[in-house]
């Protein structure tokens, strides 16, 4: 496997999504995400399940900026907070939340919606404990499954975001990493769990295609100051240049011939 941190790589013109495929092949794969995800071409599965989340507020650690995202992480050493169900075989361990955003309210989510893209998106990671570790779940085509939820612009900002943006100010350059300690991510969930599903990728280098996805129908409401603080971190290192750390989002990817269902009708 190629360590993502030999070949440098962005969201700039020359590091950014369109160069990665030099460095990181996978990345021109035939299941790579984000997609677009369109009502006309998704199949309604009636066999697909309510999936379940079950997290451990104890397992929340440090909140990071690693100068790509803000990212939460999570003890993943034995099954203390799991996610299962759905179209899941066994439980998953949850392994760190993510964000990505734009550098406006406009814009912001990797997947895309009937044409429509979000303001942002929040990743739940998780991975199969049937295999030894972590690094070995991502190389096995079910290793890996992710929650993606989108963030909405809106009048009616969900309370449970301001938690994780307490913190933004703590790290706001690159490398700076604080406790984040008794957080539980499910106060993040929206109230319905209606979801699509689809086989994909890692939307970041070196883009493993080992990725369960599970894209929650329903957003969350963010307010545009909330964004705006997402938008506050640098992507560079406290003693570089202030560099405004937004549009940390990958295109849409083609869909090929890959199925994507839907748990509603």
């Amino acid at each position: 496997m190629i360590n993502p941190n030999y070949y440098p790589w962005g969201y700039d013109g020359d590091n950014g999504p369109d160069q990665w495929h030099k460095n990181y092949p996978t990345a021109k794969g035939r299941h790579q995400s984000p997609i677009e995800i369109n009502n006309k071409e998704v199949h309604y599965d009636r066999s697909l399940l309510p999936w379940f989340a079950s997290y451990d507020p104890g397992a929340a650690k440090t909140i990071l900026n690693n100068g790509k995202t803000c990212r939460v992480v999570f003890d993943d050493s034995f099954d203390r907070s799991v996610l299962r169900g759905g179209p899941l075989q066994g439980v998953y361990r949850l392994r760190q939340l993510h964000f990505h955003w734009g550098s406006s309210d406009d814009h912001g989510s990797e997947h895309v919606v009937n044409g429509v893209r979000y303001a942002g998106e929040l990743h739940l990671l998780h991975w199969n404990p049937k295999y030894s570790n972590y690094l070995d779940a991502v190389r096995r085509t079910d290793g890996i499954a992710v929650l993606a939820i989108f963030l909405q612009v809106g009048k009616t900002p969900k309370p449970e975001m301001k938690r994780i943006l307490e913190e933004i100010n703590a790290i706001k350059t690159k490398g700076k990493e604080a406790p984040f300690p008794n957080f539980d991510p499910s106060i993040l969930f929206p109230k319905s769990h209606d979801y699509w599903t689809y086989h994909g990728s890692f939307t970041t280098p070196p883009c493993e295609e080992c990725i369960t996805w599970i894209v929650l129908r329903e957003p969350i409401i963010v307010s545009s100051d909330q964004m705006a603080k997402l938008r506050s971190l640098s992507k560079n290192a406290e003693n570089e240049p202030d560099l405004p750390l937004v549009d940390n989002w990958r295109p849409t990817q083609p869909r090929y011939f890959r199925m994507v269902s839907a748990s509603f009708l």
